[in-house]
């Protein structure tokens, strides 16, 4: 059965009501449920499904690195074998100081990088020594490596569903 099959009208009001963030207080799946009419517990579990279904990837915090201090904020960008990017790619992001990690396509000669990195630092020279640390672990794999360095913030969002009364 696909996801879409499993996706129903009350599914659609509590993806609404939370894409744009849970509400900050102590109880955010009891405060969405009271808006819905619904129990909290049927929220979670609802939430739960959808992501065990992929179609809700992720529920987690999105924080603001600049107001938490972390000014320098880099892409750490690998060259690793197409043969071993999934694994290397899980070493990486499994580093306490990594907050995403990915593979993305070679663009040669231009762009000879696969495997990339997201690290943060109160300064560039912080960030050098996390991705220091991702080259020690990378060791012989790494064939060359590069750091992007944020210019400025850019607003990220998903996926967003339009409200019942948008239609």
């Amino acid at each position: 059965m696909t996801a879409n099959a499993h996706f129903d009208a009350i599914d659609r009001r509590i993806v609404a009501a939370t894409q744009g963030g849970l509400p900050l207080c102590r109880r955010p799946y009891a405060a969405v449920a009271e808006g819905l009419g619904l129990a909290p517990d049927e929220v979670m579990e609802r939430l739960r499904r959808l992501q065990s279904l992929g179609v809700v990837r992720r529920i987690g915090a999105v924080p603001n690195h600049y107001a938490l201090g972390y000014r320098a904020n880099g892409m750490s960008v690998w060259d690793v074998e197409d043969g071993r990017v999934g694994e290397l790619g899980r070493r990486v992001g499994a580093l306490d100081f990594v907050t995403h990690c990915y593979r993305r396509p070679r663009h040669r000669p231009d762009w000879p990088y696969n495997l990339f990195a997201m690290v943060h630092g109160r300064d560039r020279a912080e960030v050098a020594d996390k991705v220091g640390r991702i080259a020690e672990l990378l060791g012989a794999a790494s064939r060359g490596h590069d750091v992007l360095y944020s210019t400025k913030i850019l607003k990220k969002t998903g996926l967003r569903l339009r409200g019942e009364k948008e239609g």
